[in-house]
């Protein structure tokens, strides 16, 4: 069902730029210390495509959509990015330790051109909504530049590993033609994958996977619009044109060093919160266990042993509290949903599957009822903001920039896949595939 083909990539040529200069994390995880540092990296530096500066003289005629062509032309002119010889796919490898642990994983996949196919389809399924300022901006990038630079990030799921093998064979007999480490120590690594024979397995093996997308949304709705747009100019269906496909690496969820990070909830600027109230109200759904602790001195080892006691308890749906002191007294909480507790109840007119999450169960089972934060608060971020680290979270709250934190355990990739592929998608901030692919690593170009 899923139409994959090897292309002939762009890629930077590391005698005139050397990657671990040129190369930058995606568009919408670029901040602005971000984007001067990618700047003052190296004259090539890909942000001057992915997110280019704009300027107060910006017109029609020169804006950052048109210096972004003009600078991705001349770099090609000038051999500074240069397209491979023969199509091929590209085995891609990032080794990494996960955030706030020592522990170290490995994650494989490749890199190819994915068949662009609407939702209604059946073969490509999103997990989350989009929004439409992003794809406006991603679109006009890529009216004018005609080239993808940033990765979608597909999963497929295959328990024989057939691509897999043929990925280890690549490795494990060749050297990587790119390799460079990130800003998060991250190790990124590339290999081609061009003989015929294995092009032929990677294609057969994918033919009947159906695809979910991790990252990327609103690049991969991008490129629905840019074909669209294409299609009608034509005023034919080209199956083969260019703009029918984008550039995808291709993620195995049964392959190792697939991770999920969760995205904790802080919450701030609420009237009259009181947590004992609070906990009061969810006592006849929700086990608490307390883990006080004294001071700053016992702090420490009391956040320890709550983040290991939420961790443990993933499977009784804990999510983790950590308020502002009352009363001078300090602790964190871990709630557990009840075995009693009617689910159906307390998420009222939801699907099973909507059910099974926990930050549905966060969000509609504590936070509005329990604390008044509504959807259109959430959509505001009037009271809400969202932390990656745990740390940092409860920070926040130590630092009394918030009243609470919501700690949660993250989302398994097999119910991602389920929620996505049964049509269904989950609440903005719910996943955080990490790492993230770079950009610029391959490029597909249309001209």
């Amino acid at each position: 069902m899923a139409l994959v083909q090897p292309f002939r990539a762009y890629r930077y040529n590391p005698s005139l730029a050397p990657f671990e200069k040129v190369l930058t994390q995606p568009y919408d995880k670029i901040t602005p210390a971000m984007q001067e540092k990618y700047y003052a990296a190296d004259p090539h530096n890909l942000i001057a495509i992915e997110k280019g500066r704009s300027n107060k003289e910006d017109n029609p005629q020169d804006n950052v959509y048109t210096r972004a062509a003009a600078s991705l032309n001349a770099w090609i002119g000038e051999r500074v990015i240069q397209q491979d010889p023969a199509p091929a796919f590209y085995a891609y490898a990032q080794d990494y330790t996960i955030p706030g642990t020592a522990l170290r994983r490995s994650r494989r996949g490749f890199i190819g051109l994915g068949k662009l196919e609407d939702y209604s389809a059946g073969v490509i399924f999103r997990h989350e909504h989009t929004l439409s300022g992003p794809k406006a901006d991603r679109l006009e990038l890529l009216r004018h530049t005609r080239t993808h630079t940033g990765q979608l990030f597909m999963l497929y799921s295959d328990t024989h590993r057939q691509v897999d093998g043929v990925l280890g064979e690549v490795q494990s007999s060749q050297s990587p033609v790119t390799q460079l480490t990130d800003e998060y120590g991250v190790i990124h690594s590339l290999w081609l994958v061009a003989e015929p024979h294995r092009i032929s397995a990677i294609q057969a093996a994918m033919a009947e996977q159906k695809l979910v997308i991790a990252d990327g949304h609103h690049r991969y709705e991008t490129s629905l619009n840019f074909r669209n747009e294409n299609r009608s100019r034509a005023s034919k269906l080209i199956p083969d044109a260019p703009y029918e496909f984008s550039m995808m690496t291709f993620i195995n969820t049964r392959s190792e060093g697939l991770t999920i990070l969760p995205t904790h909830r802080v919450v701030a600027n609420l009237r009259d919160f009181y947590w004992s109230a609070v906990r009061r109200y969810l006592e006849p759904w929700f086990a608490t266990e307390v883990i006080a602790f004294d001071g700053p001195e016992q702090r420490q080892e009391a956040a320890a042993k709550f983040l290991h006691h939420l961790s443990a308890n993933k499977s009784q749906r804990a999510i983790g509290v950590y308020p502002a002191a009352e009363n001078g007294s300090h602790a964190f909480y871990i709630l557990t949903l009840r075995p009693e507790a009617d689910i159906a109840q307390i998420l009222p007119g939801l699907s099973p599957l909507q059910r099974e999450l926990d930050v549905v169960l966060l969000h509609q089972g504590i936070l509005e009822p329990a604390l008044g934060i509504t959807p259109h608060a959430v959509a505001a971020e009037a009271n809400l903001s969202y932390e990656r680290e745990a740390s940092v979270a409860l920070d926040a709250v130590d630092r009394s920039f918030a009243q609470v934190a919501f700690l949660l355990n993250p989302v398994d990739v097999d119910l991602v896949v389920r929620v996505a592929t049964a049509g269904e998608v989950m609440p903005q901030k719910s996943t955080d595939f990490y790492p993230k692919l770079l950009s610029g690593i391959t490029m597909y170009r249309m001209a």
